[in-house]
């Protein structure tokens, strides 16, 4: 073996790339380091949030710096004038047809993130039908989030077998659920549940499945606002 051969490997402070000896190896031009970082990070976030999919939901306190609170059912409020607002939500739907939330101001939203391979929230899907279609006429309306279902088809499938009516955003990468605000009422789980004032602020949020009596609890005191 050859004294070169021995040589340990150094690395480089610079670049960080093992010097063998043989030619250097090709250095990532900043910009393109930035952007995979980037890439690398906006992955992360979006397996960390897929990892929570279908869980029992969880609660966030009231304490720190947040303004709202969870009550001993699991379902968390903020009060009105210190609401954060919701993110811009806005795409296609499982329909194929434009939709942004915002259009919907002046009623009350309801956004249910959800998905067809996920058991709790077919659990809950009867009863998300049942108070859509019975507040349809009240100043209500119900926005599905769908995300992680590969291709429509099966989320299609899932409305139709449930009576589902209103419409549902495709998110299949769950994009649309990181546009909430660390520290606000954000969905963490599928499935979760957000009620949203007439202005558009987060007025309720639950992470777990919800029965008819629990949805309407979330419901019923937004609806009653002035």
């Amino acid at each position: 073996m050859s004294a070169a051969s021995r040589a340990p490997q150094r690395s480089s402070s610079a670049t960080g790339v093992c010097d063998t000896g043989a030619r250097a190896a090709r250095v990532r031009p900043p910009r393109a380091r930035a952007r995979r970082r980037a890439a690398l990070t906006a992955g992360a976030a979006v397996a960390a949030l897929l990892l929570t999919a279908c869980g029992s939901g969880g609660t966030s306190g009231g304490g720190g710096n947040t303004n709202f609170v969870t009550g001993t059912d699991g379902i968390s409020t903020a009060p009105k004038g210190e609401r954060a607002a919701a993110p811009e939500l806005s795409g296609k739907t499982l329909g194929g047809e434009h939709l942004d939330v915002a259009d919907f101001q002046g009623k009350v939203v309801v956004l249910n993130m959800w998905g067809s391979w996920c058991n709790p929230c077919r659990a809950e899907a009867k009863y998300f039908a049942k108070v859509s279609e019975e507040y349809a006429d009240q100043g209500v309306q119900f926005v599905g989030i769908n995300t992680r279902d590969g291709t429509v088809g099966s989320a299609l499938a899932f409305e139709k077998d449930f009576g589902i009516t209103y419409p549902s955003l495709y998110d299949p990468m769950g994009k649309l659920m990181l546009r909430f605000e660390k520290g606000t009422l954000n969905p963490q789980a599928v499935p979760s549940t957000l009620i949203l004032d007439r202005d558009g602020g987060i007025a309720a949020r639950s992470l777990s499945p919800l029965s008819e009596e629990r949805l309407l609890k979330m419901l019923k005191p937004v609806l009653a606002e002035k």
